[in-house]
């Protein structure tokens, strides 16, 4: 693949500055091949530069400080990329990756270029890139970056076809849609990847419905099982962070508002948890039997969406699925409640039937946040466009917890790039199955974390691992 010595722009049919990737060989202003339309792409002539797709490469300095803040805050990820430098693990493989570009993927994304990789990083939420982050990663060698803040759908899917056309080895995903388009329109080179990890709940659950139906062409280790992920992303990182994405965008009061959290999974019941912690009354909402009794039992009241909705506030949907608040219950919400998703897809809130209901939309009555005007004189108001708001209206998770969330990635990627790590065994060389995060990943993680926390703790005697072994010993 040819390179550049500098970063080049050019224009593609959309208007929008492309820049080159930086390396060795002469200037080359040629763009790559262009999308046939919308979601369709061709691939790049052979021996073309794959380009990057960015706002502006201008602000490559100005998210340099970002990302080192970032670094700063995520001591495991600096430990694997000290350890990759040194044993290579992807020498020689290329990387397509679609997450959220933001200042701790940037981290990340080094750890992978210091252990030999390629990488080719599409945005998967145009409200979540950040620009300048885009840039000072799109400066460095070895990576191309596809992602412009507040893109439409089909300049979205251009970004992962684009992504893709590095025919890659490795594939990581947050919410299953690289890995779903590398079937559906780019299935020619599924056959040459080796294997994928993917970030978040909504994904796996995609992946395993595709693997069910064996249309899944290769292994894909599932991140968000990792158990050490779950406590420390999900119910610490999404409870705070999807609370401050809110206080942003709105600056209210929680303390004495009804609160309503669609769903207590591990992401819900830290919503749940620091929802009250700031002097909420929190209801929650749920369709599973067990989660349901586990939200009783830490206190919270449990009533189905149609009974909690003309009581609530503020209402946070956290499930996974779709119409979780649909338009009947849109019909009796109370006037200036407030609509928040913290899933994955905008599809929990079902922002077209509120628009279907709505007289009059306010667009931007705050900084992500919209009025919409009922025929009767409610007013609601809907965060972030109904898409993921920690990430939209905040900036997600803190660098501390995106630590741990991004060093189980690297890890089990590193594992299925065929690096060995002790107790993991071999990764499978084929077929098309979810894994679960390995539990040697888990502890080495767990372990690197309360290293760099300072923490030490203990380790069994001798006497106890023979009597944890043994079935003959008793009281």
């Amino acid at each position: 693949m040819a390179r550049t010595s500098r970063i080049t722009t050019g224009t593609d049919r959309r208007g929008a500055r492309l820049a080159a990737e930086p390396d060795l060989e002469p200037d080359l202003e040629a763009e790559p091949g262009l999308a046939a339309g919308p979601g369709l792409a061709t691939a790049p002539p052979p021996g073309a530069a794959v380009l990057s797709d960015i706002a502006d490469p201008g602000l490559a300095l100005t998210g340099l400080p970002g990302i080192a803040w970032a670094e700063r805050a995520m001591p495991v990820v600096g430990m694997l990329r000290a350890e990759f430098a040194g044993r290579q693990p992807f020498a020689g493989l290329r990387i397509a990756c679609c997450l959220h570009v933001t200042a701790e993927t940037a981290v990340l994304v080094r750890a992978l270029t210091a252990g030999g990789a390629e990488v080719h990083l599409a945005a998967s939420n145009p409200l979540s890139t950040q620009d300048d982050i885009a840039a000072a990663l799109a400066a460095e060698q070895r990576v191309t970056v596809q992602a412009r803040s507040g893109v439409d759908r089909g300049a979205y899917y251009e970004h992962i076809h684009a992504a893709l056309d590095c025919e890659p080895d490795l594939v990581m995903d947050d919410g299953c849609d690289l890995v779903n388009t590398l079937h559906t329109e780019r299935a020619d080179l599924a056959r040459g990847v080796r294997g994928g990890c993917e970030a978040t709940s909504t994904g796996a659950a995609r992946l395993r419905r595709m693997a069910a139906d064996g249309s899944l062409r290769f292994p894909v280790v599932a991140a968000d099982a990792s158990a050490t992920r779950r406590m420390i992303d999900h119910k610490y990182g999404t409870g705070q962070a999807v609370l401050d994405g809110i206080l942003r965008a709105t600056n209210t009061l929680v303390a004495g508002k009804t609160v309503v959290v669609a769903g207590f999974g591990p992401c819900g019941s830290g919503i749940a948890e620091r929802a009250r912690g700031l002097g909420a009354q929190v209801i929650v909402t749920e369709v599973d039997p067990v989660r349901a009794l586990g939200a009783i039992m830490q206190g919270f009241r449990v009533l189905p969406m149609a009974a909690a909705a003309p009581m609530g506030e503020l209402f946070i949907t956290a499930t996974g699925s779709r119409d979780v608040i649909g338009e009947a219950e849109l019909a009796v919400l109370p006037d200036g409640a407030m609509l928040a998703n913290a899933g994955h897809f905008d599809v929990e809130i079902d922002v077209p039937a509120l628009a279907g209901l709505a007289v009059t939309i306010n667009p931007a009555i705050r900084p992500h946040a919209d009025e919409y005007v009922l025929g009767d004189g409610r007013r609601l108001i809907l965060l972030a466009e109904g898409r993921v708001v920690n990430l939209v209206a905040g900036e997600g998770n803190p660098a501390a917890v995106m630590d741990t969330s991004f060093a189980v990635q690297a890890l089990a990627l590193a594992w299925l790039a065929g690096a060995g790590l002790p107790g993991a065994g071999p990764a499978p060389e084929h077929g098309g199955q979810v894994l679960d995060v390995p539990a040697a990943i888990d502890a080495e993680i767990a372990r690197l974390t309360l290293a760099s926390l300072g923490t030490r703790i203990d380790t069994l005697t001798d006497a106890q691992v023979r009597y944890l072994r043994s079935w003959q010993e008793g009281s």
